[in-house]
């Protein structure tokens, strides 16, 4: 395992020093623009989020819900690049040293260039990256998309992932583990999913790798509820639609902090 030299690592090491659950809240780049994305991203800071996710725009979002869907066209439209986005996390780091985990499918890292993209991203300030449609082991076979050491690759493991492909997945895990709460896309639920507790503690049979939990927490008690059984909690699609209610408005940094720091009180709160 990569030692403790960026932003993500030194996080996750804090909080378990310190007996507290990550918050990780998840927006789109771009949406609405890339510049409110850097006042977004600083408004997070200040409601006390200990990582954010920041979502690639791509015009196939195929793992994602209607409202993230919805959010990576607002950007598109808005005229959001993937370099554009790298450029944004060059203006995040002149205000902030909060760690950043960049969402993407492989369509848009492949079309800049893997290799590439990874070295710009690290240069911009980014810590980590998820790739959400490339498997594990389609980088180990396929030289040109074997991980490259300047990001920290987040690996998802889901639901149905059986122990043995846990255990492979664990393997190559890096920064923390993304466990899929629910199958299907991304998007706020009203119950959050059965059986997490069981699966967390599997995962951490054969990982050191801290364990984030995300699909559908949209309030402070399931942010709660699920921190306590892992980790970390991710929170996604709730930020994003509420960002899309209030984008065009000069309000919309404040809502998003007033939204998002009771739910990270919340995790923060647990023993």
């Amino acid at each position: 395992m990569l030692e403790n030299t960026n932003r993500l690592d030194s996080c996750f090491a804090r909080l378990r020093a310190a007996r507290k659950r990550a918050f990780v809240a998840y927006i789109c780049a771009g949406d609405p623009t890339l510049k409110k994305t850097v006042d977004i991203v600083l408004a997070l800071e200040r409601a006390g989020v200990d990582v954010v996710e920041l979502g690639v725009p791509f015009s196939d979002p195929l793992a994602d819900g209607v409202v993230n869907q919805m959010a990576a066209d607002r950007a598109l439209r808005a005229g959001a690049t993937t370099a554009g986005v790298l450029e944004m996390i060059r203006e995040v780091r002149a205000h902030s040293q909060i760690p950043v985990v960049l969402f993407t499918y492989l369509n848009p890292v492949y079309a800049y260039g893997y290799e590439r993209f990874h070295h710009d991203a690290t240069a911009a300030g980014a810590d980590g990256i998820l790739v959400l449609d490339l498997p594990p082991d389609e980088g180990a076979e396929n030289a040109e998309l074997k991980p490259v050491p300047d990001l920290r690759h987040i690996q998802l493991i889901a639901p149905t992932s059986s122990p043995e492909r846990i255990a492979s997945i664990a393997a190559s895990a890096e920064g923390f583990i993304y466990y899929v709460s629910r199958l299907g896309v991304t998007g706020a639920q009203t119950e959050i999913a059965g059986g997490i507790a069981e699966q967390v503690a599997e995962i951490k049979k054969v990982s050191q790798v801290p364990v984030c939990v995300g699909f559908g927490v949209s309030n402070p008690g399931q942010a709660a509820a699920i921190a306590s059984m892992a980790d970390g909690v991710v929170v996604g699609s709730a930020i994003v639609k509420l960002i899309e209610k209030n984008g065009a408005s000069p309000d919309c940094t404040a809502s998003v902090e007033a939204f998002v720091k009771p739910l990270v009180d919340a995790v923060k709160a647990l023993p």
